[in-house]
């Protein structure tokens, strides 16, 4: 019996203590963590549109905004943001939205885009993507991003048979799912971007 008392009280002050240290480790870790994506956030911002120099925060209605992408059939996809793009005087230049799609072959994937407000989309940046090797993570690859750059339309859709038109992308091959999930992710941020505009 005294033998079980001793057990389970050094089975306590191990997992209080190895508690205490893990806690100890999150706390460290937790603010260089939240300083790399802030810096990751900066530098997709800057990739997305060159020409800003400020990106605050939007004032915008978020549960207005997903109500309006379920309403259009993109509820798989989240805004995660929206800020203003700024030159360095404060005129607005644009947006930039960042979105996540829950609909990759891999899990989610978050992605940032800038549109001018005229409704050109300058491009995109894959902010996070675990897409199979070699099929779905040619997503984030220049060869399939710029298909997206310096487009004004509305949404863009996917064709396995060679774009022709401004608003078509060629899929990528093998990897359908991915390229399902990062076109309606960039037509959810068009999308976000008409509303914003009172388009819709």
């Amino acid at each position: 019996m005294g033998k079980i008392i001793k057990d389970t009280a050094a089975l306590l002050a191990i997992t209080v203590v190895a508690g205490f240290l893990l806690g100890l480790v999150y706390k460290v870790t937790l603010e260089p963590i939240a300083h790399q994506e802030e810096l990751a956030n900066a530098k997709a911002c800057q990739e997305v549109f060159a020409d800003a120099s400020e990106f605050p925060d939007a004032q915008v209605d978020m549960d207005a905004i997903a109500a309006n992408l379920e309403e259009n059939g993109l509820e798989a996809v989240t805004v995660d943001a929206v800020m203003e793009a700024q030159d360095d005087k404060g005129q607005q230049l644009g947006y930039v939205i960042t979105v996540t799609d829950g609909e990759g072959y891999g899990g989610d994937i978050q992605l940032s885009m800038g549109v001018q407000m005229d409704g050109t989309l300058n491009g995109i940046s894959i902010l996070s993507i675990s897409e199979t090797a070699g099929l779905g993570m040619k997503a984030d690859t220049d060869e399939f991003k710029s298909q997206f750059a310096d487009k004004n339309v509305e949404q863009f859709a996917y064709t396995k048979s060679g774009a022709a038109a401004d608003n078509e992308i060629d899929a990528i091959s093998g990897a359908t799912i991915t390229t399902n999930a990062v076109t309606n992710g960039v037509n959810a941020g068009l999308l976000t971007f008409q509303y914003l505009k009172g388009g819709n």
